[in-house]
Formats: C-alpha cells, sequence, structure tokens
C-alpha cells in the first residue's frame, strides 16, 4: 500500500526562518496507516472561523463522488466539527487491530471527525493545543481510510500551532482557501496564503462564500456584506477564483437536516477543474 512520508529534520520550530519549516520538502511528514492508499490530500482552509469551510469541502466532496471518485473527508477542525451533522452520520467509529474505521456517509463519503467517538455530538472539546494537535494527526496515522482518490481534511481555521501540525503533517497537493467578501477579510486571505507559501504548499484558489444573496422575485444579485473582492484578492496573491458562492438558503437547509449528501453545489464547477488537474 502506499505510505505517504518525505523525510526530513525533526524540528517543530514555527519560525520561518528554521531550516526545519522552510519549505515542504523539508518537513516530515507523518505516514498514513498501512491499510490507506491515498492519492491526493487537499486541505480546506481559512483564516478565520465562521466563512463556511466545512460547506465547501463537503461540496467539493459530493462533486467528486459524483464524477466517479472514491473521497474521505478528514474533519481536522477538533474543537469545532460539524461534518458528520451535516451529512447525517452519528453513527460512532469503531477500533480494530487495523486502526480506527471511518463512517460512510450514504453518498459514500468517508468520514473521520471527533464527533464520531465522542459520547455525543453536543460534548466539549476542551483540550489544550498539544492534544488537539496529537488527535489530529492519529486521523491521518491510525484511520483505516482504505483506497482513496482524494482525501479532503476540513483544516482548523487560523495560523496557529494546530494549523500549523496539519501543514508539517500532511502531505498536501494544495489548498483551497474560503472567504468572505469584507474589506477586512482580504488581509486574513493574505495571512492563510502567506502560511502555505511558506510552507511550500501550492493554493489551488481561493472561493468566496456569502458573495450575494439573489432576490427570489427579481432575480437580482445583492451584496448582503459588501461588493464581492475574490477578483481583486486573487489578482493581488496571482490565484484561480475557484468560485464565488452566494448564500442560499436551500442549500443550507441540506447541511442543517443532515442531508449534506445531496447537495450539488454548481458554484464551484470552475475549481473542481483544477482538482481534477491534480
Amino acid at each position: 500500500m502506499e505510505n505517504r512520508e518525505n523525510k526530513s529534520c525533526s524540528s517543530s520550530c514555527s519560525k520561518s526562518s528554521c531550516s526545519g519549516c522552510s519549505g515542504n520538502d523539508k518537513i516530515k511528514k507523518e505516514a498514513t496507516n498501512q491499510y490507506s492508499k491515498i492519492k491526493h490530500v487537499i486541505g480546506i482552509v481559512s483564516g478565520k472561523g465562521g466563512v463556511g469551510k466545512s460547506f465547501v469541502t463537503g461540496s467539493i466532496a459530493n462533486a467528486l463522488v459524483a464524477k466517479g471518485y472514491k473521497v474521505g473527508i478528514l474533519d481536522g477542525d477538533i474543537t469545532g466539527p460539524s461534518i458528520p451533522r451535516m451529512y447525517g452520520v452519528y453513527k460512532k467509529a469503531l477500533a480494530g487491530d487495523e486502526g480506527i474505521f471511518p463512517i460512510a456517509s450514504s453518498n459514500g463519503v468517508k468520514i473521520m471527525s471527533i464527533n464520531l467517538l465522542l459520547p455525543t455530538e453536543d460534548t466539549p472539546v476542551i483540550w489544550r493545543g498539544p492534544v488537539v494537535g496529537a488527535t489530529l494527526k492519529q486521523f491521518w496515522t491510525e484511520v483505516v481510510w482504505g483506497e482513496l482518490d482524494y482525501l479532503l481534511i476540513d483544516m482548523p481555521p487560523g495560523t496557529g500551532d494546530v494549523p500549523l501540525t496539519a501543514f508539517q503533517s500532511f502531505p498536501l497537493d494544495g489548498v483551497v482557501i474560503v472567504s468572505t467578501p469584507q474589506d477586512l477579510v482580504s488581509m486574513i486571505v493574505t495571512k492563510a496564503y502567506n502560511m502555505a507559501k511558506m510552507m511550500n504548499v501550492n493554493v489551488l484558489g481561493i472561493v468566496e462564500n456569502y458573495s450575494y444573496i439573489k432576490c427570489p422575485d427579481c432575480g437580482k444579485k445583492i451584496s448582503v456584506f459588501a461588493d464581492s473582492q475574490i477578483e481583486k484578492i486573487a489578482a493581488k496573491l496571482d490565484v484561480p477564483v475557484f468560485g464565488k458562492m452566494p448564500i442560499d438558503r436551500d442549500l443550507a437547509q441540506y447541511a442543517d437536516k443532515g442531508l449534506f449528501s445531496l447537495v450539488e453545489n454548481k458554484y464551484i464547477e470552475e475549481g473542481m477543474k483544477i482538482i481534477e488537474k491534480l
């Protein structure tokens, strides 16, 4: 089976000047479970929480499954997991001699999340950073993913120690950055972009969520928060526009009702072309 691992120094330093943190080829990657064979690993990131990162992760997963790919989602937001609830997955993950087994959604997406291990879905995760980071790595090293074409990692928000653990531990083929239209977000997006570049990880594109709302009567697009900034930001950073997602009540209700397997997100069709070229 494929064992995705790069040789490097063992430094855990987070400074960009450290030789152990200056590039993806110099940072030690964690080996997968021996029963896992994963072709591509993609991180979905954001500089802050609440921008719809999990929604974008699930949308990409559904689009890939619809094209016939084998897909998994690693819910890396340990303290704020939402993927199982979105997909209506409540069965607890079981462990055996081989490792921990993910739970498949109704459309076949393999899911691993801390909520599949907790007593209840509303049990809070009150852990310090090192424990959260160690758990995140276990979802890569100890979960029996089997054969996957794509593993999507719903990354923890921000640029702190837990996102750093993800960047350092996983052999990412690239990341997708999720943003919203406000001017302030351009600064936050740039932080996420710069972190990816400092870790020598390719940025596949930027998704703008809450981009607009369409009037149900006249069809006019209304900018609820601010005028779209995505083309401006993408041009500045020289990365593709992955998609512009409006506020869509129907899609949101699928997530709220645990029916996300039924979602077909047409707003990320251009981004899917980028992913399929990996």
